[in-house]
């Protein structure tokens, strides 16, 4: 039985890890706005420089370089619209995003939603305990409660709002932990909503998508179009097109590990107590390890499983277990196990 006998315990302070990485959640997807604001600024000067402008600081004639298409652009002497497109698609994505991002959640699971009137006495119970801590999380709406029939332990969150927010976890974590432990993951699955988590992963995901779609049209454009070409815009683009995938993932890891954290000591808020959050996670952890080659054709067997990794509460990559064979699942969502029981207080023994 997992346990943290074996580890020294020490008192965490959980308000300070909350402001330390809800600030750094700010500064990442203002990272996000701000790369992809340059892109679509990128667009606009490729866009000018490719148009016939009758100015006669134009060079070569009736063209404008690079320099002076950006000079003219940021003093919005030329309005930006390629910019400005790309801000309107990216909201109208996320909206449609967030509108259906519940839904797509659940898709390929053998789940079924959970109420009162329809619960036996184990999901009774599972019940009762969210209801609990979405009182002691201030929550004003009860989300929706799923039950996803599978034998390995995991649960998420899921919603664009606290209205049509959901929380849904496997049989196997509702029947392997006790009652501490199972209120300790509903309370960092209901931190996961009320710190707007959701709304935050999807906000990057669809910034990255787009950006990416956006620079492989300017790195072929640039490589194969027709037409004035300034060197120093094809290198930037080219520079951007091999770099940009590996900085987005970076971004986007550094954030759901953040987010993590920052739930973790949510859960440690609400329960005001740091030890059945880590016994949980000590639980699951080890019995991912225990029961590797069955977890990892359950879920290969599930369909869409790399679109719940990040939004569990254990990334089961830590422990082996990859959900597919892409590329994506050679990088955790989520800290190590070791990181978040240090986060909550908790040092093995005898650690060197």
């Amino acid at each position: 039985m997992a346990s943290t006998a074996n580890f020294d315990a020490r008192a965490t302070d959980w308000r300070e890890q909350l402001r330390r990485n809800e600030k750094r959640s700010k500064q990442i997807i203002l990272l996000f706005v701000l790369i992809y604001l340059f892109v679509g600024f990128l667009v606009d000067i490729v866009i000018v420089t490719h148009s016939l402008i009758p100015m006669e600081s134009a060079s070569p004639p009736g063209y404008l370089s690079a320099s002076q298409a950006a000079y003219l652009l940021l003093t919005f002497k030329i309005t930006p619209l390629a910019t400005i497109t790309m801000a309107v698609i990216a909201l109208l994505s996320i909206l449609i995003t967030y509108r259906f991002h519940d839904k797509l959640m659940l898709l390929g699971t053998n789940s079924k939603e959970i109420t009162p009137d329809s619960a036996d006495f184990a999901e009774q119970q599972l019940y009762n305990i969210i209801e609990e801590m979405k009182v002691a999380a201030g929550l004003r709406y009860m989300p929706k409660v799923y039950i996803i029939e599978a034998g390995y332990m995991n649960a998420f969150a899921s919603g664009y709002s606290e209205k049509s927010a959901l929380v849904a976890i496997t049989r196997g974590l509702l029947s392997k932990l006790d009652r501490a432990e199972l209120q300790a993951v509903m309370a960092h699955e209901l931190s996961h909503i009320r710190h707007h988590d959701i709304k935050l992963n999807l906000m990057a995901s669809v910034l990255t998508s787009i950006m990416l779609v956006v620079i492989d049209l300017l790195f072929y454009g640039a490589i194969f179009g027709r037409g004035k070409k300034d060197g120093r815009l094809i290198f930037i683009i080219i520079l951007l097109r091999y770099l940009l995938p590996t900085i987005t993932i970076l971004l986007t890891l550094a954030l759901s590990r953040t987010r993590e954290y920052m739930a973790d000591a949510g859960a440690v808020e609400l329960m005001r107590d740091n030890d059945p959050m880590a016994r949980a996670l000590l639980k699951i952890h080890n019995d991912y390890s225990t029961n590797r080659e069955e977890y990892q054709m359950a879920f290969k067997a599930t369909a869409h499983e790399e679109l719940r990794r990040a939004s569990y509460i254990y990334d089961p990559t830590l422990a082996g277990v990859r959900p597919d064979d892409s590329i994506n699942s050679l990088f955790s969502t989520h800290p190590s196990l070791k990181k978040r029981l240090k986060a909550l207080g908790y040092t093995q023994k005898n650690a060197t």
